[in-house]
């Protein structure tokens, strides 16, 4: 099954666009399995985003321009953006504020909500430092729920991203077990899945049970794969990750 995710879908009329990705195919959950919401900011200039809580959400903050100084109630003062991400498991009560420098580029990227396995984790904060900005042509797994990855999920989900170069062709990743469900995320560049169906930036597709091929043509393309297990267990109540229905 491919479902293609058309940029209407986003809402908000501010620098933070905002997709619930459950809204492509239901009426009664906002998002699919464990990938509660994904947010597509580009802020310009030196906003500060005051401190806020969040409860029983996981954000990955994932920034490719600008960088931001992020305060958390955990005591964590630290520049994220570009090479440097950032894995909030908020689990019972969690406050952060982040103060923008967009001012040179704008701060872009992504900070995505995802749901976790249980209720009322315990909160934690993690940092990862890339050792390139871009996986050329080559699929990176960034988080997991297992040990193989800095960050770990407390749910079945997978993350990664590549960089797709001009005239090349690629497939999925081996996914780690049989059943997922992959939401592919146009960050950046056009992309075409199999041979009938183009991406642009901000859209993306959902794929269960289908083998496809990628392929960039005159431009690059920078992808994001989300990948979930929605038989497995994880909270749908979060604060931001949970249902909106």
């Amino acid at each position: 099954m491919l479902q293609k995710i058309n940029k209407a879908l986003f809402v908000g009329s501010g620098p933070i666009r905002i997709l619930y990705p459950g809204r492509v195919n239901s009426v009664t959950d906002t998002g699919i399995g464990s990938i509660g919401r994904i947010d597509h900011p580009e802020i310009h200039g030196n906003p500060v985003i005051k401190l806020h809580p969040h409860i029983n959400d996981e954000i990955l903050s994932y920034f490719r321009t600008g960088e931001a100084e992020h305060t958390d109630s955990e005591g964590y003062v630290r520049m994220i953006g570009k090479n440097t991400l950032m894995l909030m498991k908020a689990g019972k009560l969690f406050y952060h504020e982040e103060k923008i420098f967009g001012d040179e580029e704008p701060m872009e990227g992504l900070q995505i909500f995802i749901r976790p396995g249980k209720k009322d984790l315990q909160p934690s904060v993690t940092f990862l430092e890339l050792d390139s900005l871009h996986s050329e042509n080559a699929w990176r797994l960034l988080a997991s729920p297992t040990s193989e990855t800095t960050f770990q999920f407390s749910s079945q989900t997978w993350l990664y991203d590549m960089k797709l170069l001009k005239n090349s062709n690629v497939q999925l990743p081996a996914l780690p077990k049989d059943n997922l469900t992959c939401i592919l995320y146009v960050f950046k560049g056009q992309v075409q899945v199999n041979s009938d169906v183009i991406l642009e930036k901000k859209e993306g597709i959902v794929i269960k049970g289908e083998n496809i091929e990628l392929a960039s043509k005159a431009e690059e393309a920078e992808l994001v794969l989300f990948v979930t297990d929605e038989s497995a267990e994880f909270f749908a109540g979060g604060m931001y990750s949970g249902n909106q229905a």
